[in-house]
């Protein structure tokens, strides 16, 4: 089987509407060929190269067309494969709480990794480098919802708001964001104590 027909088969596995990057395929062949294979899938219309290195097999719509992933799973997968850890913005995850109204204009995220914007298709985002501490439930809800609380500040993180936060969390991921006091800045440390000395109470 040569590279080509061995890309296809692997792509065929893939899922749908997940990206996936060339560099997963350098163990079928030297990399000008893999690209060569990937390019013909592109022409053909099986796949779509979202930016340079990143393709995907789009999810297809009767009516829409061709529906492709947004820039969060683009920058999530793009941020993996380097090794970095990734975090929505606490602005998007106070939204998705219902915390927030606010939503960047463009799409910002957080990483470890260095700082750059990353063109997606025709959408621009960021990725935005920040200290690990704002990182340690990176990839779970648990970290969203410490994003959120970061976001929110001193003045809006209120008992209410973390029990807005614990009805929307399996209870396992509640209790690992509670358990990150020691990573927290003082003012949501000793805001996360008072909820939970409150909680005890009633």
């Amino acid at each position: 089987m040569n590279v080509s027909a061995k890309v296809r088969q692997k792509i065929q596995r893939m899922p749908v509407g997940r990206p996936f990057l060339s560099s997963q395929f350098l163990e079928i062949g030297r990399r000008t060929a893999v690209d060569q294979a990937l390019s013909r899938l592109v022409k053909a219309g099986g796949i779509v190269r979202m930016r340079r290195g990143i393709f995907v097999k789009p999810k297809k719509n009767r009516y829409a067309g061709e529906i492709l992933p947004g820039p969060e799973v683009v920058a999530e997968v793009l941020a993996k494969a380097s090794g970095w850890k990734f975090q929505i913005h606490g602005a998007e995850a106070a939204r998705r709480f219902g915390l927030s109204t606010q939503t960047p204009v463009r799409p910002i995220f957080y990483t470890n990794g260095p700082s750059r914007h990353v063109r997606i298709g025709n959408l621009a985002a960021e990725l935005k480098r920040v200290s690990q501490r704002k990182l340690v439930l990176a990839g779970r809800p648990a970290g969203e919802a410490l994003s959120a609380l970061w976001y929110l500040g001193k003045e809006g993180v209120t008992p209410e708001v973390f029990e807005r936060i614990r009805t929307q969390l399996p209870p396992e991921e509640f209790t690992a964001l509670l358990g990150k006091k020691a990573v927290m800045p003082a003012w949501l440390s000793e805001a996360t104590s008072r909820y939970e000395k409150e909680r005890c109470v009633a």
